[in-house]
Order: structure tokens, then C-alpha cells, then sequence
């Protein structure tokens, strides 16, 4: 689960970000397709851009089956996870689990798949199942992935001609910074002019600006102020995922 959705639900609910609305219009176009079309659909994007959040957003609006691969996962791993979210008790050998995935969503070919991480699926050789499984199925399958993903499925020819659509998440915008803000921050008005600096120095990541959001309502419940703009947070340090530089071994003992 990403940030963006665990503060969300904690707080405020689901927060409309475009790429929820991006993501829902590629699942919905997948359910929609004609029966000749091919079924796969792929969103990537950077880390933190809300890709998660938006899977689980489609997941609760569609009824989708989602899965979100681990790094030490299997084939077997996979697969009983799989079948885990069908509601269905893993039996067999990994071919007998895989018959048993085809089947079960192949009785209700309108409800999706969703494979978050699904670069780890690629990379340790284990697509084609998936491939196997939504062919058979007939049902719609969407990839969710890193940048990259799309690079790394040109080198799988059968899965990449069934691509009907790719989706490139996209930044968070300051329509985007101020709708987390007015979920996440309430009783703090925050001005456009400190909002748009918030997406700048967060590169337009919804996990980072989540965070600054809270550093807002922590300089406001301090200084006990109701409006934040951009002189109020001074030299407030932005949270950019930046690693510290190495200290040198002057400046640790200035420290000490």
C-alpha cells in the first residue's frame, strides 16, 4: 500500500488524484474492449507517483482482483497468492494452481486482474505465466510497474503485442498538491504560493508531498497559526527523498 493511500483512508478518505481518474479510464477501457482486442493494459511511472493508490482505488470500484508481487516471490508464491484473492484454496502442482487461476476468473471475464510490481515478474522470468493465465481467462489484465516496464516487455514479444494500452502516470499538479492538502490538512489553509513550492521540491511525488503536508501541520499546530503560506515556512526543510552528503571527519567532531 502506498503512503498516499494509508494517509488517505487514516484520514479523509480517497482523495481524486488524476492518476485515479487515468487508471480507472484505462481499467474501464480494458472491461469495455471488443472480444477480438487484446487484454493487457500497463501503467508505469516512477516511485511515488500514486500508482498504487489509484490500483486500489479501480480495485474497489471494479470488484478487480489485485496482487502485488514480493521480491522473493515464486511461481508457486504467485500463485497461491493469486488464488488467495479469488477466494480459492491452492491445491496441486503449480500447473494444477495455474488451471485453477484460469478457471475462476475465466467464470467472470469482465473482472480484472491487477499485478502491482509486476517488473519483478519480468525480470525473474515468470510473465509468460501471467500471459498464460489472462489468455485463457479472457479477462482484462493491467501491469503496474516501474519506468521501465514498458522497455523491459519489448523483450517479451507475446505479452507486448497484447498490449491494448499503456498508461505513463503522471506527476502530481498543483490541483493534485492542493486536493491531498485539503484532505490531509483540514483546520490548515495552505496558499497556492507554498502548495506549488511543496510540488517542486517533491518532484511532483505524492508520498513526498504527503510528508511536507505534515511537516505544514506540524509548523502550524507549533506556531499555533491556521494559515501557512510560503514566508510563514521560512527555512523549514522540504522532505525530497535526497540521502544526507557524507560528513567529513571535521564536521563529526565539531558535532560531538
Amino acid at each position: 500500500m502506498s503512503t498516499v493511500n494509508a494517509e488517505v483512508n487514516g484520514r479523509s478518505g480517497q482523495v481524486p488524484l488524476k492518476n485515479v481518474a487515468i487508471f480507472m479510464a484505462l481499467v474501464r477501457k480494458l472491461i469495455e474492449r471488443e472480444p477480438h482486442l487484446p487484454g493487457f493494459g500497463v501503467c508505469h511511472g516512477p516511485s511515488g507517483y500514486g500508482k498504487t493508490y489509484a490500483s486500489i482505488f479501480a480495485q474497489n470500484k471494479t470488484r478487480a482482483v489485485r496482487v502485488e508481487v514480493g521480491e522473493s516471490w515464486t511461481r508457486k508464491t504467485f500463485l497461491k497468492a493469486l488464488l488467495f484473492e479469488l477466494g480459492i484454496q491452492a491445491r496441486g502442482t503449480i500447473s494444477d494452481m495455474a488451471d485453477q487461476a484460469k478457471a475462476t476468473l475465466g467464470d467472470d471475464p469482465r473482472r480484472p486482474l491487477i499485478v502491482d510490481e509486476a517488473d519483478k515478474l519480468v525480470d525473474k522470468g515468470m510473465v509468460e505465466l501471467l500471459r498464460e493465465i489472462g489468455d485463457v481467462a479472457g479477462c482484462p489484465v493491467i501491469l503496474i510497474g516501474e519506468e521501465r516496464l514498458p522497455a523491459k516487455l519489448v523483450q517479451h514479444e507475446r505479452i507486448h503485442n497484447r498490449v491494448l494500452d499503456w498508461m505513463p502516470a503522471q506527476p502530481c499538479d498543483l490541483d493534485d498538491t492542493a486536493a491531498l492538502a485539503a484532505a490531509l490538512c483540514p483546520r490548515v489553509t495552505i496558499t497556492p504560493d507554498l502548495l506549488d513550492e511543496i510540488r517542486k521540491q517533491s518532484d511532483g511525488r505524492a508520498r513526498r508531498i504527503v510528508v511536507n503536508l505534515a511537516r505544514v501541520t506540524e509548523l502550524a499546530r507549533n506556531r499555533g497559526l491556521t494559515t501557512i503560506d510560503r514566508a510563514a515556512w521560512g527555512g523549514t526543510a522540504f522532505f525530497t527523498s535526497k540521502a544526507p552528503t557524507p560528513r567529513t571527519a571535521d564536521v563529526m567532531r565539531r558535532s560531538a
